[in-house]
């Protein structure tokens, strides 16, 4: 089994790719884990990662940079059915828009705007940086023994509002409710950092590469 992780020039990868590594390890999985900028790789993975750090805008050119990208991740993902992962950035992206400096479309897989964080307590500062606990809302494999309660990483300013809450798999609270885990079918994403969550997110990644959506 491959696991791609896409490189589109946002952030640094080796984490993830790490944080994958081991996890297929400690699970038992034979899984080949490749960082990738091109197409092909992508086309022939099994399951694939879009990461993302910093600007909305910035990430969706980084990805539409990288030449027939899109195009094979709507064929492989969205008429493919390949499980897909996107954290933070990488998971906004799947909004239909982000209104980060500007508006800016994303991929509109699960329809809803990427925000502002403003939290009412001004002493909340953003971005919200650092742990927080988890509110499971909905049964999820890929959630399989993360508990309410969970410690897991943040670092971020704007937050995903889908369209409809039904597509929101966990929150957690700060200053108002944050979606921490977003997914449908064979999509999900995480605003939370996995690689930087330690045996909580080592749990998600491996649960992950066993989904069988």
């Amino acid at each position: 089994m491959t696991l791609a992780i896409i490189d589109y020039g946002s952030g640094n990868l080796r984490s993830a790719a790490k944080a994958f590594e081991r996890a297929a390890d400690e699970s038992g999985l034979g899984t080949s884990v490749v960082v990738t900028s091109d197409p092909e790789q992508v086309r022939k993975a099994d399951r694939i990662v879009l990461p993302g750090v910093g600007a909305f805008a910035d990430c969706w050119r980084g990805l539409n940079a990288a030449d027939g990208m899109i195009d094979v991740l709507r064929e492989q993902v969205i008429q493919g059915g390949k499980p897909f992962m996107g954290v933070c950035v990488g998971m906004q992206l799947m909004a239909s828009v982000g209104r980060e400096y500007k508006d800016c479309e994303g991929l509109g897989w699960i329809p809803g705007e990427v925000v502002k964080m403003d939290p009412e307590d001004q002493s909340l500062k953003i971005p919200h940086m650092g742990w927080n606990e988890l509110n499971v809302l909905q049964e999820n494999p890929v959630l399989d023994g993360l508990e309410d309660g969970t410690h897991i990483y943040f670092v971020h300013s704007y937050h995903y509002i889908p369209e409809n809450r039904d597509h929101i798999l966990a929150e957690v609270e700060y200053g108002h409710k944050v979606v921490a885990v977003i997914g449908r079918d064979n999509l999900i994403g995480t605003q939370f950092h996995p690689e930087k969550s330690q045996a909580a997110g080592l749990s998600l990644f491996a649960n992950f590469l066993k989904w069988k959506p």
